[in-house]
């Protein structure tokens, strides 16, 4: 679990939400921490608009590991 999570940082989902266009692995930022355990998370498309805005347990999220390159794929395989 991230129990460091902090404003802007970069994250990974760890979970599908289908009704947002999400997969797991998608990148989002993270724009607000709610403690005990909630994060606010922002996630855009190519053009930098936001895909969704989503508030997710710190379970659901994960930190990018330097080991980890980022990958591109189409809104529409959601």
């Amino acid at each position: 679990m991230n129990v460091n999570l902090s404003l802007l940082d970069t994250v990974v989902l760890e979970k599908d939400i289908p009704n947002v266009g999400l997969k797991r692995g998608d990148i989002g930022a993270v724009v607000e921490v709610y403690e005990p355990d909630g994060v606010e998370v922002e996630f855009v498309n190519g053009s930098g608009q936001t895909q969704a805005l989503v508030t997710l347990k710190r379970i659901d999220v994960r930190s990018v590991a330097d080991s980890e390159i980022f990958a591109v794929r189409s809104l529409h395989a959601a």
